[in-house]
């Protein structure tokens, strides 16, 4: 006879080996280029998985952080079907993990300090910003889902250089 206690643990999760879902790691590998720009200091996400509570079902699969926390819900397994449905399922998750485990927004928008979102824009996932909406500014598509590190931050002239003074 199988004590009580084990109905009620929780199973531990497993690392998820590169390969064994090729559309998501592909997807996360962009989210991964968009956290090594916008927060250099975290190592990149992976996925986790937990085994179904039914024997019938998935396992379940979750975009997690480098020590192995994670929020939200799993990635629904039919976002694997096709890359662009991966993406938008793991871009989801990748914000929602990240927001709510290092408690901050992610990722922000460089021009405007607001939190953006993933939309499709022409067909491509994009990162969305709101604009300024105190000042009435535009919203605006900020980059592509994996391309923030292309963006070049303009110039400033009227900015004052460290050791120079004018």
């Amino acid at each position: 006879m199988v004590p009580m206690r084990a109905l009620f643990d929780t199973p531990e999760p497993r690392r998820v080996s590169t390969g064994e879902y090729p559309v998501w790691d592909r997807a996360l590998a962009l989210l991964n280029r968009d956290l090594a720009v916008t927060l250099p200091e975290q190592e990149p996400l992976r996925l986790l998985a937990l085994p179904p509570w039914d024997a019938d079902e998935p396992e379940n699969v979750y975009v997690a952080l480098a020590n192995g926390e994670w929020h939200g819900n799993c990635l629904d397994p039919d976002s694997a079907a096709g890359p662009a449905s991966a993406l938008a399922i793991v871009a989801d998750a990748a914000q929602e993990t990240v927001t709510e485990r290092l408690w901050q927004a992610w990722p922000l928008c460089a021009e405007h300090g607001l939190g953006m979102h993933p939309r499709d824009a022409d067909g491509e996932l994009s990162w969305w910003c709101a604009g300024e909406r105190l000042r009435r500014g535009p919203a605006h598509i900020r980059a592509a889902v994996g391309a923030l590190d292309t963006l070049v931050r303009p110039r400033r002239p009227n900015r004052k250089r460290p050791g120079r003074t004018s």
